[in-house]
């Protein structure tokens, strides 16, 4: 059956906006389908390595949005699911409002084919802005790709930010606190349209990081054997709230080109081996210099991303306890920097980065 579509007019969620994100398409699609967007919508042509699909909808100038103005998100037909697709470099996500409810609006089984690429909406997860819990803003679940439920996802707490931006109209620098499962977040929107987002302190203790790898520095896993696919790797384990194992090279390995990594192959090695039992991310690291890092990331749950919030705050932990650089980094992840601080005052990790709406949709549950 073909799509019917209609356009209808949305104002820009806020005046702070980059020029690219004001550049997104607004539409509303009715479908038997979910794979109505990914064959229908052209995404944001300025997105560094974005496809282009065939265009059904209008293009809108943005506007200021006024307040008791007329939202796409104000919508509330019966059956179907509105949401903005969010991008943290190119970390994608589709943000759902589901602050009337503790229950997700979508089952993990619905994630799944939502973010679908062929035949869904095509995200690396599904966010729900929820109430707010023990006295929070709001609380934040998320759903991988695969169905699973991480505890923390630190550019989808950025784009999370922006959404509840746009839900609650809000413009210029703006702060809350947002319960998630790894415990309390305080993202803060910037005067430039960027999130600086307070992650919190690393959890550096094996038993709590979790690994089965034995402690040999304090109670820390830093610079440890660990034999993957017949060959033997050095790795520093950090958790922000979810699980992250960090490596430079294999052992003996001077400075490891990220590049050359077929990540495909031996992340899911990584991520499924018996010393991690809740499963793992795991981050590929090239060290540039004490201020500067890059990495790839395999992430549990969602595989290859472009990007990764809290491997990045991990891997700047990683390098700080191997002495390879300082507390202050520019993290190159494949699709775009993240600022990382770790700071020695309060042992908190800010990371600061963007985050970019890509277009407007609906879809049929």
């Amino acid at each position: 059956m073909a799509a019917t579509t209609s356009s209808i007019s949305v104002s820009s969620p806020s005046s702070s906006l980059s020029s690219s994100s004001r550049r997104y398409l607004s539409t509303l699609v009715h479908s038997q389908h979910c794979s109505f967007l990914r064959n229908n919508l052209t995404l944001n042509k300025s997105l560094k390595g974005s496809p282009s699909f065939r265009v059904v909808a209008v293009s809108m100038a943005p506007q200021t949005q006024e307040k008791g103005s007329y939202s796409f998100l104000d919508r509330k037909e019966s059956g179907f699911l509105h949401f903005v697709k969010y991008h943290g470099l190119g970390n994608d996500f589709i943000l759902v409002d589901n602050r009337d409810s503790m229950e997700p609006k979508v089952t993990p089984e619905q994630a799944v084919k939502l973010c679908d690429r062929n035949f869904g909406v095509g995200a690396d997860g599904v966010i729900f802005a929820m109430p707010g819990t023990n006295g929070t803003d709001y609380t934040m679940r998320i759903f991988n790709s695969d169905g699973s439920e991480p505890e923390m996802c630190g550019n989808g707490v950025r784009c999370f930010a922006r959404f509840i931006a746009e839900l609650e109209n809000l413009h210029g620098k703006h702060s809350f606190t947002v319960h998630t499962g790894a415990g309390l977040i305080v993202p803060e929107i910037q005067e430039d349209g960027k999130v600086k987002v307070d992650m919190g302190e690393p959890i550096l203790t094996a038993l709590d990081v979790p690994t089965k790898l034995p402690a040999n520095k304090d109670s820390s896993v830093v610079k440890s054997d660990i034999v993957v696919d017949g060959e033997t790797w050095s790795v520093t384990c950090v958790s922000m709230g979810n699980p992250h194992c960090v490596t430079f090279g294999r052992k003996g390995e001077q400075n490891m080109v990220v590049d050359q990594i077929k990540l495909a192959d031996i992340g899911p090695k990584f991520e499924h081996h018996d010393v991690f039992p809740a499963r793992t991310n795991t981050e590929f690291v090239q060290v540039f210099s004490r201020s500067h890092l890059k990495m790839r990331v395999w992430e549990r749950g969602a595989g290859a991303t472009l990007a990764c919030g809290t491997g990045a705050c991990a891997v700047v932990v990683a390098a700080v306890l191997e002495g390879r650089s300082d507390r202050n980094c520019t993290v190159d992840l494949p699709g775009g920097p993240l600022e990382i601080e770790w700071r020695e005052e309060d042992n908190h990790i800010y990371m600061t980065g963007p985050a970019e709406v890509v277009f407007y949709g609906s879809v049929p549950l």
